[in-house]
């Protein structure tokens, strides 16, 4: 496929790599008004780009290619054995709810798992207008998915909706429930919001090969990766 980028972009300054830290970060930003639909970002995630808070991006380092587009193909996935297993085990302790509007339970639980699993990382110490500015967005529908203890919330996935494909944001959990792999589990449920939905594609973000905690992506097949301007099978 063929680039067709708009007129008008714009380029960051560089800074420190989030993932790799030796390396300089860099940003190539949609500046065009007119991008800022569902539609057309949904024509954008398909050209490697993703959204925080109201921002269209994509990484455009000059010294490195290591970030890498997934997206799974939703109709064709079926969960591994491993998958099958974190779920049946799932079914017994947790209910799922779609939500479309914030609730007050999400802050707190989100800044509980940024101060206890992301102490080094760049959201730490969480903020309310930080958590605000990254998650949401004006221009697009987002539906929450979340993962219930009973009365408990343990875990909400950001996701966007486009016509015929969504978009994993962020997902956030209570620390306390990672014995059963709720990060995982909340991919596996965003693949079946898609299949129901008659949903083509789940784009997961960035893979980066030569960083432990974001080869997971993988897991999840038959999935594709962006090189260069076309999606290859992984």
């Amino acid at each position: 496929m063929t680039e067709h980028l708009p007129a008008r972009l714009g380029l960051s300054q560089q800074f420190d790599c989030s993932y790799l830290g030796d390396r300089q970060e860099q940003l190539l930003v949609i500046l065009d008004p007119s991008c800022y639909s569902s539609s057309k970002f949904e024509s954008l995630l398909g050209l490697g780009f993703r959204r925080s808070g109201d921002q269209i991006y994509r990484p455009h380092c000059p010294a490195c290619s290591a970030c890498k587009s997934v997206r799974v193909l939703a109709q064709d996935f079926s969960p591994s054995k491993s998958q099958k297993r974190k779920l049946n085990k799932a079914k017994t302790h947790f209910t799922i709810k779609y939500s479309e509007q914030e609730r007050p339970e999400y802050y707190p639980l989100y800044s509980k798992y940024i101060t206890e699993r992301h102490q080094n990382g760049s959201m730490f110490p969480p903020e309310q207008s930080q958590y605000q500015s990254f998650l949401f967005c004006h221009w697009l529908p987002i539906t929450f998915i979340e993962l219930w203890d009973d009365e408990t919330l343990v875990a909400v996935a950001v996701t966007d909706c486009m016509n015929k494909a969504i978009s994993a944001i962020y997902t956030f959990f209570d620390p306390d429930y990672e014995h059963f792999s709720v990060g995982t589990l909340m991919i596996l449920e965003q693949i079946k919001f898609a299949q129901t939905f008659n949903k083509e594609y789940v784009y997961l973000g960035y893979q980066i090969d030569e960083c432990a905690k974001m080869r997971y992506k993988t897991q999840f097949l038959p999935a594709e990766n962006r090189v260069g301007d076309i999606w290859l099978a992984i």
